[in-house]
């Protein structure tokens, strides 16, 4: 039987507590520190086989901790690109360079963020812009890309951000539909996943050691989000995106 060694722990355990932030509410960018982190010690495609169970018990401790938020219409017009995305990455995941597809999605959210800042640092005292509608386009686009992002590199995060952030949704509204849609993106993945070969019983066993950090780290982010101001919580949001942004294209050119 596989036992991970304790050099192994000193990366996972610190990985899969940025992971648990991440997903308990604060933002894709310490999501993005997981793989890397937990690639020091094993190789990068197993740690994301690693990762994805443990990704699976955080959606359920974070389903449960945002069990009453959610923005239906947000998850209901973003979730079909998504799934699109998914099969997209099962069908080109040998012909796609995962560093290429980095760099474009690293370009895409540090101008986003980047824009965002600019505007309010010309405006600082001026109201916001209103919040952005609904666009079926742009919609399946970045959920599309989202879900492809995430297969191939368990990157999603800056795609849904792009797309939902400008709406401006209320905090809780906003994190429980995030919640959920990467949530239903890591169920649908376990089949190509198993298909792929990914899953063994050495990383399997990896996975479960680790699953107690990740429940108590995902109930940390959710505790986090719950206090914070609408004031703070997207300046927070777009700087963590720009974060995202600049580790992904510093992963990608790498």
């Amino acid at each position: 039987m596989f036992l991970p060694s304790f050099d192994f722990f000193l990366a996972a355990v610190p990985a899969v507590v940025l992971v648990g932030l991440s997903k308990g509410g604060l933002g894709g960018a310490l999501a993005l520190m997981g793989v890397p982190l937990m690639a020091l010690v094993v190789g990068p495609v197993e740690a994301a086989a690693i990762f994805l169970p443990i990704l699976i018990m955080m959606d359920l401790v974070a389903l449960w901790a945002w069990r009453k938020h959610n923005d239906r219409r947000t998850l209901m017009m973003i979730l079909p690109g998504g799934i699109v995305g998914i099969a997209l990455g099962w069908a080109t995941s040998a012909m796609v360079s995962a560093d290429a597809l980095r760099v474009v999605i690293a370009l895409a959210t540090i101008l986003f963020a980047l824009r965002y800042f600019h505007q309010k640092w010309r405006k600082p005292d001026a109201r916001d812009t209103p919040p952005a509608p609904h666009r079926p386009a742009a919609a399946g686009f970045w959920g599309m890309l989202s879900g492809y992002a995430s297969f191939v590199a368990h990157a999603g995060g800056p795609p849904f951000q792009i797309y939902v952030m400008p709406m401006r949704l209320d905090p809780r509204a906003y994190t429980g539909a995030s919640v959920r849609f990467f949530a239903l993106v890591n169920a649908v993945k376990v089949v190509p996943y198993v298909a792929l070969g990914a899953f063994d019983g050495r990383n399997l066993t990896a996975s479960a050691t680790l699953l107690p950090v990740a429940f108590l780290a995902t109930m940390a982010g959710a505790a986090l989000v719950r206090r914070m101001r609408i004031e703070l919580f997207y300046p927070l949001m777009y700087a963590l995106a720009l974060a995202a942004g600049l580790k992904l294209l510093w992963d990608g050119l790498a």
